[in-house]
């Protein structure tokens, strides 16, 4: 049976909950969700700007599987949660330019609420490109 290991890293937001910034295990790096959390401070950023929210929690995912050793090319899943299915547009423009060749699978879904009042929510399944090594 595969072992799972804890993924951190400090140049992305540390977790508000009891989780882990991401898992890996059985071949996959699992990213837990992310909203646009300033890494340093800790504080929500964007004021309300989804545009603003998506490029940092973006950035935070890239942080995140970065310390796993992935990239995005290595994204085989991921699921949008958005506070107002009107932005999806927006989100999608942005989410696309990070995800241009071979895309991976995505679902997006509108949600009551998000923590802290963030308007998105981004969680990744990646390939853990440390799975052969370890093999």
């Amino acid at each position: 049976m595969d072992e799972k290991s804890i993924v951190r890293t400090t140049t992305a937001p540390a977790a508000i909950g009891p989780y882990s910034q991401a898992v890996r295990a059985g071949g996959f790096v699992f990213l837990s969700g992310q909203i646009a959390l300033d890494p340093s401070s800790g504080q929500l950023v964007g004021g309300g700007d989804v545009e603003a929210e998506t490029r940092q929690v973006l950035q935070n995912l890239e942080a995140v599987l970065e310390a796993a050793g992935a990239s995005t090319g290595s994204v085989v899943r991921a699921t949008i949660f958005l506070a107002d299915l009107a932005d999806f547009a927006k989100v999608n423009a942005l989410y696309g330019e990070v995800f241009r060749h071979d895309p991976p699978a995505r679902s997006t879904v509108q949600v009551a609420a998000l923590p802290r009042g963030a308007r998105v929510e981004i969680d990744l399944v990646a390939l853990d490109p440390l799975a052969g090594a370890r093999s």
